[in-house]
């Protein structure tokens, strides 16, 4: 689930939307991440004992979340973003199997260099209960803007 569009950075200005994008949270998805990242911790991985945590269930690795505003990034601003993207974020809610995140931004700030067009967005991403999961900036420079 995502976007196929990106944004035209000729005619981005404060307040322009960023395309959104909208995930599915799954267990096996939370595992292959555990694989990857070598962070088997049970609160991810073991339904049992996770249950019996304050938590009430397993979790996704908030890495993996945060994932998620960087691929919401990449499919807005492309390759630029992976050579010159920064992000600035708070952690502020588990994401669970079977939450859908919706993970969105907006542009706050644009502003000449040297080196091109600054650009910082506020970025957000939340469960479909409207709970915030992260928040926090994401900053970019556009050369050629």
């Amino acid at each position: 689930m995502g976007t196929k569009k990106r944004l035209d950075v000729s005619s981005l200005q404060e307040g322009t939307t960023l395309y959104e994008m909208k995930k599915e949270v799954v267990q096996e998805n939370i595992n292959l991440y555990a694989e990857a990242s070598k962070d088997f911790n049970p609160i991810h991985i073991n339904e049992e004992f996770a249950r019996n945590t304050p938590l009430g269930g397993t979790i996704a690795h908030g890495m993996l979340i945060l994932a998620y505003v960087s691929q919401m990034m990449t499919a807005n601003f492309g390759q630029v973003w992976l050579t010159s993207g920064k992000l600035n974020t708070r952690f502020k809610a588990p994401a669970r199997p079977g939450d859908t995140v919706t993970i969105s931004g907006t542009v706050k700030k644009l502003e000449t260099t040297e080196e091109g067009t600054s650009v910082k967005c506020n970025v957000l991403c939340q469960n479909q209960s409207g709970e915030t999961v992260i928040s926090g900036d994401a900053s970019i420079v556009l050369s050629g803007c």
